[in-house]
């Protein structure tokens, strides 16, 4: 009989008593987060929505280990990250986290294969190796067809689907979007959600999306909504 698991196990992003604060001391002092309690369990697809200025992406790059909370705990996991080092975070965004940007974030002057093998190279893999697992990735989002092509012979959809591809290269545990549907039309927008859906049921990835457009709603599981830097 399979051990069920523990809600320890269970449990992939935790984040206690998180505040982020900007600027010095005093007056001039911006507290974007203002004491924020969540967990996420393993394999979910949820959305943290807000206005512009709630916080939601300062919120999204602590969970990223791209910014360190001026208080409070984060586990990423099971690991708690708030006293790692600097290429200790790295390696957890490296292995373990997947991004997805509303800019893309592609490089011009590489094809799309050549953008998806990047990560795989700088982690460690072989030429051969990154480029079989990018080419099987780009495969798996629709692209096989534009392996050769640049950033600027892609139309927006396409280029976040390369980025997408990208997220998935190291075989992470969870993805983070940031706005990642921002920058396209609501018939493309909704092709990237289908997708993201796809890979959280079909593949099980945990994935966190933030975002200001209520439609991404009906596709996660759960919604947490923001204002003012904290959780509603």
């Amino acid at each position: 009989m399979k051990k069920k698991a523990t809600e320890k196990e269970d449990t992939i992003v935790e984040v206690r008593n998180i505040t982020k604060c900007f600027g010095d001391e005093g007056e001039c002092r911006v507290e974007v987060l203002k004491g924020i309690d969540l967990k996420v369990k393993r394999g979910a697809f949820m959305s943290i929505m807000g206005p512009s200025g709630s916080g939601k992406t300062t919120f999204l790059d602590i969970i990223g280990c791209l910014l360190r909370p001026t208080s409070g705990e984060v586990f990423i996991d099971g690991e708690h990250v708030n006293e790692l080092k600097d290429n200790q975070l790295a390696r957890i965004r490296g292995k373990k986290i997947g991004f997805i940007f509303q800019q893309y974030n592609l490089i011009p002057s590489y094809t799309a294969l050549e953008n998806v093998e990047l990560g795989l190279r700088i982690n460690g893999k072989s030429k051969g190796q990154a480029k079989e697992r990018a080419r099987f990735l780009l495969n798996m989002v629709g692209l096989s067809h534009r392996l050769t092509h640049k950033p600027t012979q892609l139309s927006g959809g396409e280029q976040q689907r390369v980025a997408i591809a990208r997220a998935l290269a190291n075989e992470p545990s969870i993805i983070l979007g940031d706005e990642p549907t921002g920058n396209l039309d609501t018939k493309t927008g909704f092709m990237i959600l289908n997708l993201l859906k796809e890979l959280n049921k079909k593949k099980g990835y945990t994935i966190i999306v933030v975002t200001h457009d209520h439609r991404i709603g009906d596709y996660t599981d759960k919604t947490i909504k923001m204002m003012d830097g904290k959780i509603l």
